[in-house]
C-alpha cells in the first residue's frame, strides 16, 4: 500500500541519503535561502534592522523562488508593493490572528550565531525577524526557544538540558510548553509535521532528544513526512550545536548546492556556508 501524503514512513523504509524529486538532490529550499538572508541583513546592520531584512525578503521573493511559504508570500506581496513591514505585520495579527506557520522558526539560527554571548540581543532580533512575516506570539516564543538551545547546545549543554533550560528561561503560551513537553515521549505515528509551528518544533525535540547522533536526528525528523525540509532545517539546527559540524555524514555535506543569490549564476556548496558562519563569529567578537 503506498504511502499517504505525510504519513510517516516505516522505520524499514527510512530514506538516508539526498535523492533528486522536485529539485534536485542537494539542492536547498526557502528555509536555508531565507536564513541566508537572515544572516546577510546581520552581516549589514546588527542589532537587525528590520527594514533592511524586509527589503532582502522581497528581493528574495521577486526572485521566484521555486519553494515559498503560503503565508510568507502574502506578506511578501503585500511589501513589494510599498507597505511598510510594521503595517503588514499590524495586518496579519487583525486579519489572520490564528495564523502561526513555521515560516520565521526556519530561518532564526543565525540570530544564535551572531548574539551567542548578549542573550538579550538573542531575544530581541529573534523576536524581530519573527514578527516581519510571522508576528502570532506561538511563532515569536518558536524562534527565541529555538535560539537559546541552540547557543545551550554549542556551549556543551547535553540536548535534555539545553531542553529544559529554554523552557524555562522565556514566556511560551502554556499549551505550546505542554505540547514541547511531551514531544519526546510521543510515538513518530502521532507526530503530524505540518505546517505549524508548533508541530515543527514539536517533531524537532522529539527527533533530537530519541537520538545521539545528527545523522540519526536528522533522518528521523525527515522521515516523518509532512514539511520536512523545515522539521529538517529545525532540527539540523540543533543537531549541529549539539554534535559539531565534523559529525554531519561527509556525503550529504559533499552533496549540498544551491544558487544564492537566485538567478545569479552563484552556486553555494558547504564552504559557502562555512564561511558566511565564521564571518558570523567574527562580527560577534566585536558587535
Amino acid at each position: 500500500m503506498p504511502l499517504e501524503f505525510g504519513e510517516p514512513r516505516p522505520l524499514n523504509r527510512l530514506i538516508t541519503e539526498m535523492l533528486p524529486g522536485r529539485l534536485p538532490a542537494g539542492r536547498f529550499t526557502d528555509d536555508t535561502e531565507m536564513s541566508i538572508a537572515v544572516a546577510e541583513s546581520l552581516l549589514a546592520a546588527h542589532p537587525l534592522d528590520g527594514d533592511d531584512l524586509a527589503k532582502r525578503f522581497v528581493q528574495w521573493h521577486k526572485s521566484m523562488p521555486p519553494d515559498e511559504g503560503l503565508q510568507t508570500s502574502r506578506v511578501l506581496s503585500w511589501l513589494e508593493k510599498g507597505e511598510s513591514w510594521q503595517t503588514v505585520s499590524e495586518r496579519i495579527e487583525r486579519e489572520m490572528p490564528d495564523s502561526a506557520g513555521n515560516g520565521s522558526i526556519m530561518r532564526c539560527w543565525p540570530i544564535a550565531v551572531l548574539w551567542w554571548n548578549n542573550r538579550s540581543q538573542r531575544i530581541a532580533d529573534s523576536t524581530l525577524q519573527s514578527r516581519i512575516t510571522h508576528p502570532h506570539p506561538d511563532c515569536i516564543a518558536a524562534c527565541k526557544w529555538l535560539n537559546l538551545m541552540i547557543v545551550d547546545l554549542a556551549k556543551g549543554a547535553s540536548p535534555l538540558q539545553a531542553f529544559d533550560a529554554s523552557l524555562q528561561s522565556i514566556v511560551i503560551p502554556e499549551d505550546f510548553r505542554k505540547m514541547l513537553n511531551a514531544a519526546p515521549q510521543r510515538s513518530r505515528q502521532e507526530l503530524k509535521n505540518t505546517g505549524w509551528v508548533r508541530h515543527t518544533a514539536e517533531s524537532a525535540i522529539w527527533a533530537l532528544l530519541n537520538t545521539s547522533s545528527f545523522e540519526d536526528a536528522v533522518v528521523q525528523a525527515v522521515n516523518l513526512g509532512g514539511d520536512a525540509d523545515t522539521v529538517g532545517a529545525v532540527v539540523g539546527a540543533l543537531a549541529g550545536a549539539a554534535y559539531g559540524i565534523e559529525t554531519i555524514p561527509q556525503r550529504w555535506r559533499s552533496a549540498l548546492q544551491g544558487e544564492w543569490p537566485l538567478n545569479s549564476g552563484n552556486v553555494w556548496r558547504e564552504a559557502d556556508f562555512v564561511g558566511l558562519a565564521d564571518r558570523l563569529m567574527t562580527l560577534a567578537q566585536s558587535a
